[in-house]
């Protein structure tokens, strides 16, 4: 294979899968983002004239082919679209019997298959069946739209589990990519019953603007093998990682004050964090706690909370809201320190490494056989 051939197939599987689209749109357009893909790794594998392109290889295909919407970016996309589901592979040499007498159609596709054939036999026969999407079940049940969110996750495991929730809570890819930013997996993971996490997000009001969680993954802090983590440790490691931290803690988070002074009774105090949440139009009094929910880390919170609501507040604020994060926390003891507290007050747990995924093996193998798939 050379490039003008690679560009060449790329144009013809392009015409092919558009002349019959009609009716089956999404697969059609799924099937022919694989075989893109499959196309560029072969030749970056072993096109004639691959060294020429090099790096650039993208960049003047998408030049050459001039087709609307494969630009570089979404070439790229074809290529990890194949990288990450070789399994395809058997779905589409099947799909493409019933079209194979199309004069344009590539010969590698051709009625006997034998190309491809022996590239679905190298790839399928290796891979691992146990955690891995059925095909047919994949293309027809998600959209190549849902794929491309999931298609940046690097673990197989988390994106099996997002491909088996999505299908059965029949998620928009707008509801995808919020269980993917809120890091639903990690959830699940340490959830003594993920089967309850996940019916209370498949019942959630996502019109709602801000929940807070039970438990906030902060894994990317890369604190997991520091022997003592101290509050400043924790406080510094965010710092540092703001932008993944107000991704995790929720929608319309922003950056507003660290070690925030202020003056009660003319003693200094300081705030960990304070931060603004623009759809609620209200402060959040973040402080950070290396150890076990105890009752004075409310008693604090809660001055911080009254602070603002007496002193901070301007026009078209709301009232401040409060979050505790801390290592642990006794449900009894949280539930009788915030009885009858107005809902201005949270209190969470924080984990700084990644679940055990075996309950989640268990529970996706489980999950598979409620599809029925």
């Amino acid at each position: 294979m050379n490039f003008e051939l690679l560009a060449n197939n790329v144009e013809k599987i392009h015409k092919v899968t558009s002349l019959y689209a009609k009716g089956a749109v999404n697969q059609l357009l799924t099937i022919r983002n694989w075989m893109i893909g499959f196309y560029i790794v072969e030749f970056e594998q072993s096109g004639n004239d691959r060294a020429e392109y090099g790096t650039q290889l993208l960049t003047k295909l998408s030049k050459k082919v001039e087709i609307k919407g494969l630009d570089r970016q979404m070439l790229g996309t074809c290529r990890l679209f194949y990288q990450r589901y070789p399994q395809i592979c058997a779905t589409v040499s099947r799909k493409l019997r019933g079209i194979d007498e199309i004069e344009m159609l590539p010969k590698e596709f051709d009625a006997e298959n034998s190309y491809l054939k022996n590239v679905e036999n190298q790839i399928c026969d290796t891979a691992s069946r146990k955690f891995e999407m059925p095909p047919d079940v994949l293309i027809s049940r998600l959209s190549f739209s849902h794929l491309r969110e999931i298609l940046p996750i690097d673990d197989p495991l988390e994106r099996f589990f997002y491909e088996v929730e999505c299908i059965k809570g029949t998620w928009s890819v707008r509801e995808l990519r919020r269980q993917i930013s809120s890091k639903l997996f990690f959830r699940a993971g340490i959830s003594k019953k993920p089967e309850l996490l996940l019916r209370q997000v498949d019942s959630e009001d996502f019109s709602k603007s801000l929940t807070v969680k039970n438990i906030y993954s902060l894994e990317f802090l890369g604190l997991d093998g520091k022997e003592a983590v101290t509050e400043s440790d924790l406080e510094e490691a965010i710092m540092e990682h703001l932008q993944e931290f107000l991704l995790e803690m929720g929608n319309g988070f922003c950056f507003e004050a660290r070690q925030k002074r202020i003056v009660i009774d003319d003693e200094y105090y300081f705030i960990d964090l304070v931060l603004y949440n623009r759809l609620l139009h209200c402060n959040v009094i973040v402080e950070l706690k290396v150890d076990k929910f105890r009752y004075e880390h409310f008693g604090q919170l809660n001055s911080y909370v009254s602070y603002y609501k007496e002193c901070e507040m301007t026009e078209g604020d709301n009232p401040p809201i409060g979050i505790l994060l801390c290592t642990e926390k006794g449900e009894k003891m949280v539930e009788y320190v915030l009885n009858g507290v107005d809902e201005q007050i949270f209190v969470s747990t924080y984990m700084l490494h990644l679940p055990d995924k075996k309950q989640l093996e268990e529970f996706l193998l489980a999950e598979l056989k409620e599809l029925g798939v």
